[in-house]
């Protein structure tokens, strides 16, 4: 939806203007969930002196406490807690009002509620060609306090002493607190139509008829539970949708190229603490890079206890290379449950390689370092280690499915006949009797697609992976 399209263009939303109003009429309704802070025993009320801020930044604030109390958000208070608040910008250049709740965190007692692996929940739209995302308004605002721990949300400005009725940003269960309400009211479409994280729905159909239906159900909760979304951030009967930083359509999965531009433009990283955040960050997308572990190898090994931090020409190779990786990164196909799988796996002395198909099509891409112990393996042994780690990583696609496993090492077709098996051996055996497969032979430079995770960077189409035929160029990684 085009920002200028009007909420009457828009089929089966035009039935629903009053879940997007143009802003939250006030405190919400009373909720079968409210937002509790419950701290750890004997913890004094925290209070801390406001932050000095700029001329402009004070009539800021000033305007959007105003704007907080007309909407019964805040209240004047007399709470013996009291943190400071900022200015953030956001990405529209407005700023926004965020207390500093970091002590107040630290003495909370942490709500241990599932958040959903991001994997997971992409999974669930395989066949969909049919999108709709919803935002929601102010989201944390739409849910309220407990009465009593209403003081706990205090915050010290020039201007006054005041708490919060709804839940504020920066306060460290808000997250678990919203997820847990969002699949209590949407339970029943969850796994068949609607994805949600926290704030953000997604609702996913495989026809324009079905997406009709399902469109419209989801707006009937929103309307029962007066929640209000912001029409400016949807987006509806789209193609193609970004959510979560993936882009979704009915090719596949792949990576959302404006998601990325933080690690392409990251500059070189001077500590261990600066590799850890921009490994972490390209990590999040792991799953779409072929050979990630063997590429990061040089990097990890700079964080490792009592290292001496030396940028290396490897180093560099392995941080542009990576840069490289994550913006011609391939479309991944999403799984059919029925359909068969093949998985094929490779292993070298720098780390065990898999890949899961579908159709000769990529499902995932896994790699992973050896151990240090791993490094005396006898071939046969890593070859092994290589399938138990693709199963392992994998169990939740392939557990209960009759699938095929292509290795480039002969001996392993014949390892489950043999009698003389050494500890380690019968253990993995003994795991693998647990998945009904076949183990597939493959010749050396055949198994191609694995092979490249650990010995080789194959090119991929930026499009989708078509079949398993050895492509013309190869060139070496030379990380090591």
């Amino acid at each position: 939806m085009k920002p200028e399209v009007e909420i009457n263009e828009i089929r089966v939303v035009k039935d629903f203007p009053e879940v997007f109003p143009a802003d939250v009429p006030g405190l919400p309704p009373i909720r079968e969930v409210e937002f509790a802070i419950d701290v750890m025993p004997g913890t004094r009320p925290i209070h801390i002196a406001p932050y000095r801020m700029a001329p402009s930044e004070m009539s800021e604030l000033k305007s959007q406490l105003e704007d907080l109390l007309s909407k019964k958000f805040i209240r004047p208070s007399v709470s013996p807690w009291g943190a400071p608040v900022l200015l953030v910008k956001k990405k529209d250049g407005k700023s926004r009002l965020c207390v500093d709740y970091r002590q107040l965190n630290k003495v909370t007692i942490k709500n241990r509620y599932p958040l959903p692996r991001i994997d997971d929940l992409m999974d669930q739209l395989r066949g969909a060609v049919v999108f709709s995302k919803i935002d929601l308004k102010s989201g944390y605002h739409q849910i309220r306090v407990k009465e009593e721990d209403i003081p706990k949300t205090a915050f010290r400005t020039r201007y006054g002493h005041y708490e919060y009725l709804v839940m504020p940003f920066g306060v460290t269960n808000a997250p678990a607190i919203f997820m847990d309400y969002m699949n209590r009211i949407f339970h029943p479409f969850l796994d068949k139509f609607v994805v949600v994280f926290i704030d953000d729905i997604l609702i996913y159909s495989k026809s324009r008829e079905e997406h009709d239906e399902h469109l419209r159900l989801v707006l009937q909760v929103l309307r029962e539970k007066q929640l209000y979304a912001n029409l400016g951030k949807c987006e509806f009967w789209l193609e193609e949708v970004k959510f979560l930083g993936h882009v979704i359509s009915k090719e596949g999965i792949a990576v959302d190229p404006s998601k990325v531009e933080a690690v392409v433009a990251w500059e070189r990283p001077n500590t261990a603490t600066e590799i850890r955040s921009f490994v972490g960050l390209a990590g999040y997308y792991r799953r779409f890079i072929e050979g990630f572990a063997k590429i990061v190898a040089p990097l990890t090994n700079l964080t490792r206890k009592n290292q001496i931090f030396a940028w290396t020409d490897d180093c560099e190779k392995s941080f542009q290379l990576m840069k490289e990786k994550l913006t011609t990164s391939p479309v991944l196909v999403l799984p059919q449950p029925a359909e068969p799988y093949e998985v094929y796996c490779d292993a070298s002395y720098q780390g065990l390689g898999c890949v899961l198909m579908q159709h000769k099509q990529v499902v995932a891409y896994a790699s992973r370092q050896l151990k240090t112990h791993e490094k005396n393996y006898p071939t046969h042994d890593l070859e092994l280690a290589a399938i138990v780690f693709a199963l392992k990583i994998w169990r939740h696609y392939l557990y209960g499915c009759t699938f095929e496993v292509f290795s480039d090492h002969k001996s392993l077709k014949y390892l489950f006949d043999q009698k003389e098996l050494n500890i380690r051996q019968r253990r993995w055996m003994e795991f693998l009797k647990d998945y009904e497969f076949t183990l597939q032979y493959h010749p050396g430079k055949a198994n191609v697609v694995a092979d490249a995770l650990s010995r080789k960077r194959v090119h991929l189409s930026a499009v989708a992976v078509k079949g398993l035929e050895l492509l013309e160029k190869f060139r070496d990684l030379d990380l090591n």
